[in-house]
């Protein structure tokens, strides 16, 4: 591998990449973040002597601020969230306690030879396996082990008898150990922690999930007479003490001043430039991002700059390694074999080969996916390049942070996508590089979450009212609802489940609580996962190029009477995405805001969705091929949404002209839903829309945005809370892009179920003009 001190300035790099004829106006802005030193602090006095030997043995003779304000903490009781940046080590702040607790607590009475116990949990199975690696490098004595679905039964039994670590996921705590809490009391009754890593994932419909296992787990550890501290890890997030709060239902107070040292890292945002291609209405394409970062990493490897470029997809990832070996070749065919594919799906052995050609030098490339982010094993990496915005900042910066280790320089290139939001944020550079505004959204008062949940509870531990307020404000209503649809029994001691099933088996705690589709391969008929009812509709019709962890398949049919779609893999030259019609009617305003003579509202509605046809796009390009009709349902949802209006006498004196109305509403509709990410960590693909210029509802100018589970996961209350902010950069999205008629990057949506028309780019500017003139700050709006 190249040394640190030939390498080239991370900005000069920059300078060269965006200096090559033909590209002088696709780098639009460049920060610089210098380096800064590391804070160390002194070894608390109760950690474990075989715990600190161990670490001093690693290499970690001080350990950092941040990671002994949080172990204090923890040690002390007090529930907390470490929310630093990435390679921050930020999983010290969780050992310390929890090691050393069970290394020093074994001769407690009582104990038997086990410690006090912590339980670990993370997203994914690959995480936990990968902590178990970091937990039994250190060679403490501490009995660490995973508990998940890969887990034989021998040492599920060895886990529950002996284990004082059990590393595990969500998933398998709902399915399993809460369900047969009784085999886990003696783990249980001794649990001292709860570790949540990575918890800015727990999020959306998910997250509500997650949360009402946490509040499970925590009613049975109560009565194994147990109350233990909990421990969480996240990147930096908005608000990260209220985010952690609301998941586990306790306070939780934050550490989030970082003593971690850091090189100086140098960040380009890219906006791949107009292609000679139109695309619906003959709107200008972008060039596809993809393209972009392969063209830069076949750039960078052809320097010998060691870089990751992390892709959306798996097809994506081989198509961009693909594409710069190409490139690489025709400038020397030795260059051709040090760039390769780095992707979920490999054999350990396949991916330990590529980390350490990586390592050694024989690789100086990798296109990767998003999904990698938490556990590639690749260090002394120059430069990231990020094929469109990976949704959060949080992510943004993990991914970044793979590259400059320590105190080496790193280069970071984020390539836009031909997206409202990407679109924005290479234009806006402050609104991605200040402290952080995505506030990680879910909402635990859902009642198709929530219900399960209740249910499970009882089969667990008969619920009584003492229970429901862990629940949250409405779980009284709802569980009343329970019993009267006969799946819990009111009894003197409280509600029983009645039920013959599972009741952990109702729900999918990825899902939204729905009937799920079956995805099963064709040729073999093996299942090969599901996916939500409400979304099989837009995402696993017939005819629908379907991307199922991160790999291509094609859809053959869809089974809506058998709830089963069938497909197979296929490496196709172009995607699609369904084009649907909405009516929407309001049932329910909970809140609302006056600005001025508009009004802003939060409430529930229902929702009549039908896919009615589906557009194809080539890839790269994404460019129309082609739009095929499809005879699909009408189906309803219960959700929540917010909307705005405006009266009359204000788009009287805004100018648009009253023919111009539809569209300027329907185009303001569209930005708004690309741009509603910003502020909450969702995806376009999980929220919908509705405008018109009058609404019988309202009798008014009316634009919805509504979340697209049953019962709503939070997203439209973030942009509620959060209004002003949203709606100015939805106004700036539009107005900075520099078509002239509106595009893919401003106000054309790829899921429109009006072939995009009417759509007014001027007078969608003009209406949030006069609708933002009206707004008053509000004090409980996030800065």
């Amino acid at each position: 591998m190249t040394s640190i001190a030939a390498r080239p300035r991370a900005a000069d790099l920059l300078d060269r990449l965006s200096t090559v004829p033909g590209r002088e106006e696709r780098l639009t802005h460049i920060e610089v973040r210098a380096a800064r030193p590391a804070r160390h602090a002194d070894w608390p006095s109760w950690v474990h002597p075989a715990v600190r030997e161990a670490l001093t043995a690693r290499g970690i003779e001080r350990p950092w601020t941040h990671q002994v304000a949080a172990a204090q903490m923890a040690w002390s009781g007090r529930h907390v969230v470490l929310s630093t940046a990435t390679a921050s080590g930020k999983s010290l702040g969780y050992q310390l306690p929890a090691l050393s607790a069970a290394l020093g607590g074994r001769e407690e009475p009582g104990r038997r030879g086990r410690g006090p116990t912590t339980l670990y949990l993370a997203p994914t199975k690959a995480l936990a396996h990968d902590q178990l690696e970091s937990l039994r490098a250190l060679g403490t004595e501490a009995r660490v082990t995973t508990c998940d679905g890969d887990s034989s039964r021998d040492e599920r039994d060895w886990a529950r008898a002996h284990a004082e670590y059990v590393l595990t996921n969500p998933d398998m705590l709902h399915r399993s150990i809460l369900p047969g809490h009784q085999r886990w009391a003696a783990f249980l009754g001794g649990l001292r922690y709860v570790v949540i890593d990575e918890c800015h994932h727990y999020r959306g419909v998910f997250g509500a999930h997650v949360a009402h296992v946490l509040r499970r787990l925590r009613r049975v550890c109560a009565a194994y007479g147990a109350a233990p501290t909990f421990i969480l890890a996240s990147a930096t997030t908005a608000e990260p003490e209220r985010t952690a709060g609301r998941l586990t239902g306790l306070d939780v107070e934050a550490v989030t001043d970082d003593g971690s040292p850091r090189g100086e890292v140098t960040l380009g945002l890219w906006e791949p430039p107009l292609t000679p291609y139109t695309g619906e209405n003959g709107a200008p394409v972008r060039r596809a991002a993809t393209s972009e970062t392969a063209d830069l990493l076949a750039d960078l490897v052809a320097e010998d700059v060691h870089t990751l470029a992390f892709v959306r997809s798996r097809r994506g990832v081989e198509q961009v390694a693909l594409t710069a070996a190409d490139l690489l070749d025709e400038v020397d065919p030795v260059l051709r074999d040090r760039v390769a594919a780095y992707r979920g799906g490999y054999l350990p052995e396949e991916r330990r080969a590529l980390e350490a050609a990586l390592r050694d030098g024989r690789l100086v490339g990798l296109a990767a996916t998003n999904a990698l982010e938490l556990g590639i094993d690749v260090s002394g990496l120059d430069a990231v390049l990020i094929a469109g915005f990976p949704g959060t900042r949080a992510a943004l910066w993990q991914q970044i942070g793979r590259a400059g280790r320590g105190a080496q320089e790193a280069l970071g290139v984020l390539i836009a996508r031909d997206d409202p939001l990407d679109t924005y944020l290479v234009h806006h550079p402050e609104a991605l590089l200040g402290q952080p505004v995505e506030a990680q959204v879910f909402d635990p008062t859902n009642p198709f979450v929530l219900g399960p949940h209740l249910c499970a509870a009882a089969q667990e531990i008969p619920l009584t009212e003492a229970d429901l307020p862990a629940f949250g404000p409405n779980a009284g209503e709802v569980t009343e609802a329970l019993t009267e649809a006969g799946l819990l029994r009111r009894r003197p001691r409280g509600w029983f489940w009645t039920d013959r099933r599972r009741a952990a088996d109702l729900t999918d705690i990825r899902g939204a609580g729905g009937s799920a589709i079956t995805l099963i391969e064709s040729d073999t008929g093996r299942v090969v996962g599901t996916v939500d009812g409400a979304r099989a509709h837009g995402t696993a019709h017939t005819g629908a190029v379907y991307l199922h962890r991160g790999e291509t398949w094609l859809v053959s049919e869809l089974d809506l009477e058998a709830r089963v779609a069938t497909m197979h893999r296929a490496d196709l030259d172009y995607s699609t995405s369904a084009r649907e019609v909405t009516d929407i009617v309001i049932a329910e305003e909970r809140e609302h805001r006056d600005w001025g003579p508009c009004r802003l509202s939060l409430g529930s509605v229902e929702v009549s969705q039908q896919v009615t046809s589906y557009l194809k796009r080539r890839q790269p390009s994404g460019e129309v091929i082609g739009e095929v009709p499809l005879d699909l349902p009408a189906r309803s949802l219960t959700t929540s949404a917010v909307w705005w209006t405006v009266p009359d006498d204000v788009l009287a004196r805004s100018g648009i002209a009253e023919l111009d109305l539809p569209g300027a509403a329907h185009a303001a509709e569209h930005c708004s839903i690309g741009m509603l990410p910003l502020i909450a960590t969702c995806d376009r693909w999980d929220i919908g829309g509705v405008s018109t210029a009058r609404h019988a509802d309202t009798g008014e100018l009316t634009v919805f945005v509504h979340d697209g589970q049953p019962g709503g996961a939070g997203f439209s209350e973030r942009g509620f809370r959060a209004a002003r902010r949203w709606l100015t950069a939805t106004r700036d999205a539009i107005a900075s892009c520099a078509c002239t008629e509106g595009c893919p990057s401003c106000i054309q949506s790829p899921k429109c179920g009006n072939q995009n028309n009417p759509l007014d780019k001027a007078g969608a500017l003009a209406l949030l003009d006069v609708l933002l003139a009206e707004a008053d700050a509000d004090p409980s709006e996030p800065i």
